[in-house]
């Protein structure tokens, strides 16, 4: 077994390692072994013994915790499995809070550790209460276009609009008992959300050959339940275009990428974001679209983002109102969307990361990307032939042998091998006027 997220080897037992414990316990649990080594070689232990008499006291001591402690041995040498179970309540060492993360430990300080304390007792942030945000300031507006989707859907009862507004706030957990607004009302319906939370913005960038190469930009402030119609009007008026196509006689007119995917993205950014974060920021380029959002993915859904697998909003609110105003599920099927639409657009899967303290995902524009030509057994002389062709609109015998220094011979059949394998189409019948173009 390869130290992971759950595992943890050890030579020898420094009490420092106590730090460990505590981050398996606030994390999924895990098991510490010692007496083996990072290469997974029992080193045995001398002081075993001693150690299994003075390890339960110190974990109990200093974590209140009782994990399982096992001696156990192979060829003849001795070393000790600590068992650590998820604890339901968070566990500090010495006053800090640790949380295994990867093979990583980490010390919880800022809104990560409000976030994970309130995980653990069944809170989210966004209920958070904000004493001084009023009634009055609520935007009308967008409440009767929440109630008119909510109800039209069916996920409202029909006389949700009769409801007095601290009768109705109350119903969808947005306020308390004592009739304070929380963070997610304002965030949702309030006319200024920036006042309390200056990051609640969407920031929209077209760029051209290099990061440094900024052309233009938006950003799109306002509350949040109107965000995702805000920026993907401005993508349709300014940053993407609609190539035309006819079905029959019948005009459609289509963004480059496929609009359910860019929707599905959009909003989960916006119900997942981490608000005491960075903006929301969306980069698009002539080949692609990056959009990244503050905050992270769930210990136990990295990796599994495109199975199926359960709902888990940052923000149980939000994601409750998005929900009954038909905007999303709650069945953790929006990436799973997302894949499918671009799969039908013909588009190759996007591509989803987590990085510089977010989660990227990534659209491609063409099916023609590095990675897509290098499943398909191509070599690096056709890599580049249908990358050149991608970027120039064709290629020629001729332009071939320039890019990779070959004969016509070896050019002739590599060119071949793309038409066959339906990558390009051959446009002229002899000569130097045969032309190579992308099928599409």
């Amino acid at each position: 077994m390869t130290e992971d997220q759950n595992t943890e080897y050890k030579e020898s037992w420094r009490d420092d390692y106590l730090k460990w414990i505590c981050g398996f316990a606030n994390a999924q649990g895990g098991k510490i072994y010692i007496g083996i080594n990072d290469d997974m070689k029992v080193t045995g232990l001398d002081n075993f013994k001693k150690l299994m008499d003075d390890l339960p006291n110190k974990i109990s001591a200093h974590l209140g915790l009782m994990p399982d402690i096992n001696l156990l041995q192979k060829n003849e040498k001795y070393y000790i499995e600590i068992v650590v179970s998820p604890s339901p309540v968070p566990i500090s060492y010495h006053g800090a809070y640790h949380y295994r993360c990867g093979s990583t430990k980490q010390e919880l300080k800022g809104p990560a550790l409000l976030n994970f304390i309130l995980g653990k007792f069944g809170k989210s942030w966004d209920e958070t209460p904000l004493k001084s945000a009023s009634l009055s300031r609520i935007n009308g507006n967008t409440l009767n276009t929440f109630l008119y989707l909510g109800t039209q859907c069916q996920r409202l009862p029909n006389d949700s609009a009769n409801h007095e507004i601290e009768t109705l706030f109350a119903k969808l957990n947005l306020m308390n008992e004592e009739g304070d607004l929380n963070h997610a009302a304002v965030l949702l319906f309030y006319e200024d959300p920036l006042k309390y939370f200056p990051t609640a913005y969407f920031k929209i960038g077209r760029f051209g050959s290099s990061d440094a190469d900024l052309k233009f930009q938006d950003v799109v402030k306002g509350n949040i339940f109107e965000m995702a119609d805000k920026v993907l009007e401005i993508l349709r008026s300014k940053y993407l275009t609609s190539p035309i196509r006819y079905e029959g006689l019948l005009r459609k007119d289509e963004l480059e990428y496929p609009e359910t995917a860019l929707r599905e993205a959009i909003l989960n950014a916006i119900v997942h974001k981490d608000y005491t974060g960075e903006m929301i920021q969306m980069s698009v380029y002539d080949d692609r679209i990056m959009l990244w959002n503050p905050g992270s993915i769930p210990d136990d859904l990295r990796g599994k983002l495109k199975d199926k697998h359960p709902s888990r909003p940052r923000n149980k609110n939000i994601a409750e109102i998005f929900f009954a105003a038909g905007y999303i599920e709650v069945w953790g099927r929006g990436i799973l969307k997302m894949v499918e639409a671009c799969k039908t657009a013909g588009l190759p899967e996007p591509e989803i990361k987590e990085e510089s303290g977010g989660v990227w995902v990534t659209f491609f524009k063409d099916i023609y990307t590095q990675d897509f030509l290098t499943k398909l057994n191509l070599n690096e002389r056709q890599i580049k032939a249908v990358l050149y062709v991608k970027a120039n609109g064709f290629i020629t015998n001729g332009i071939f042998q320039s890019i990779n220094s070959i004969g016509k011979s070896v050019t002739t059949t590599d060119l071949q091998d793309l038409v066959n394998k339906k990558i390009v189409v051959q446009q002229g019948k002899a000569g130097r006027a045969v032309k190579y173009t992308l099928k599409r």
